[in-house]
């Protein structure tokens, strides 16, 4: 398995924000103290404006490049933030590479992206690394490629970026209500699967199982997965009560459709993630 990270993303915080550098210290901590895996540790690949132009606006490029205000109340303009977020893309990149040579991956970074759209930076995210990814996979010659994302919260930047793109698909398992209150019905490309609030994890499972059923009918030759940790039961930002072993069964699903995998962090607040993350490593291997 080889993790991508960069021990430099944990250099930026805001007291009390739930998207905090904990997350991944502390899952570096138990990956490399743990004996069941074998670990092989990657850095992010450099990241060029023409590699962000994929997805994003220029202007929202200068923007993350010299903000002036934070973006919203979720997502503070940290000093930085704009090497912090290109080096989220930059996991994503390097997955992309080691996918394409059918090598396991898992690109250990903050901040997340998935809620970044074309223009506009929210939901603790800036740029959005996975709709990069895909995007680069295309035009690296990748017929069809999918997203599935199994974050909590519908993954809007994503859909926003994706939508109607051709040889792409956007699958999107998540509770609603929540934030950011998106992805209530599926629109041509973009499929999106509803899971309530306070549901169990078999019915998240029934949910899960629908949503991979409709991406491997997509046939894709790459799926690109948004990994968010907080539909965990003990995760302070949703509801829903999902187990540890609900993420080794999901890595395992994915892996049993042999097709190369992109594996990106989203979400996950809980001080549980270590084990989530872990847990879905194990699956995927």
């Amino acid at each position: 398995m080889h993790v991508i990270t960069d021990e430099a993303c944990l250099d930026y915080l805001q007291v009390g924000h739930p998207e905090r550098p904990q997350r991944i210290a502390d899952t570096l901590k138990l990956l490399r103290e743990q004996k069941d895996l074998d670990i092989t540790w990657d850095k992010p690949s450099k990241v060029t404006d023409e590699t962000i132009e994929l997805a994003h606006t220029l202007e929202h490029i200068h923007l993350v490049g010299d903000p002036f205000e934070p973006f919203d109340a979720d997502t503070p303009a940290y000093p930085n933030v704009d090497s912090h977020a290109r080096r989220s893309i930059g996991g994503a990149i390097r997955a992309l590479e080691l996918a394409k040579e059918n090598k396991p991956n898992f690109s250990l970074l903050r901040p997340p992206g998935h809620h970044a759209t074309k223009q506009k930076a929210m939901g603790f995210c800036f740029f959005n690394s996975i709709a990069i990814a895909v995007l680069k996979a295309r035009a690296a010659g990748f017929k069809k490629v999918a997203v599935f994302d199994f974050d909590v919260h519908h993954g809007n930047g994503t859909e926003d970026i994706l939508h109607k793109v051709e040889g792409t698909s956007f699958i999107s398992i998540h509770q609603h209500p929540a934030y950011p209150g998106t992805g209530t019905k599926s629109s041509n490309n973009c499929h999106n699967f509803i899971v309530a609030p306070d549901s169990s994890n078999l019915i998240w499972r029934k949910a899960a199982s629908t949503a991979l059923k409709e991406m491997k009918n997509f046939g894709p030759d790459l799926i690109c997965v948004s990994a968010g940790f907080d539909a965990y039961k003990k995760d302070p930002l949703c509801d829903q009560q999902l187990e540890i072993d609900d993420y080794q069964w999901i890595g395992q699903q994915l892996r049993s459709l042999k097709k190369p995998l992109v594996n990106i962090l989203e979400g996950g607040y809980s001080s549980d993630l270590p084990k989530l993350i872990f847990a879905y490593l194990k699956g995927l291997s």
